[in-house]
């Protein structure tokens, strides 16, 4: 297992961007997909500790605007990870892991940052 960890969807524009941007640095990662591999609520809550369900919940996607408007309205941290667990799709993309630390998105200055 490689020290650094890409979550995320296989077919996200986003997921896409970080590992050309990893690959063609020769820098080693898994990838976890949510879609394959799952999502399990231990993982999920250790990484909300430290990025904050906030943070991690893509408001502007698709899987959120399908939610039911009472769902969406009554939004707290435990809804909150009980949605992303039903729909993994609704987390923002990438998650990386490296260096002990978890970051969430994709931007190529921060990933110099990160790798450098």
């Amino acid at each position: 297992m490689s020290e650094t960890r890409l979550y995320g969807i296989a077919n996200c524009d986003t997921i896409k961007k970080a590992r050309r941007w990893l690959e063609s640095r020769d820098i080693g990662y898994d990838f976890h997909d949510y879609r394959k591999h799952g999502l399990d609520r231990e993982w999920l809550t250790s990484t909300e500790l430290e990025l904050g369900w906030e943070n991690m919940l893509n408001r502007r996607g698709t899987t959120w605007r399908n939610l039911p408007a009472g769902v969406k309205d009554g939004i707290d941290r435990e809804s909150a990870l009980q949605v992303m667990l039903d729909n993994p799709a609704i987390i923002k993309r990438p998650i990386l892991a490296s260096h002990n630390r978890l970051y969430i998105g994709f931007d190529d200055q921060k990933y110099q940052e990160i790798f450098s």
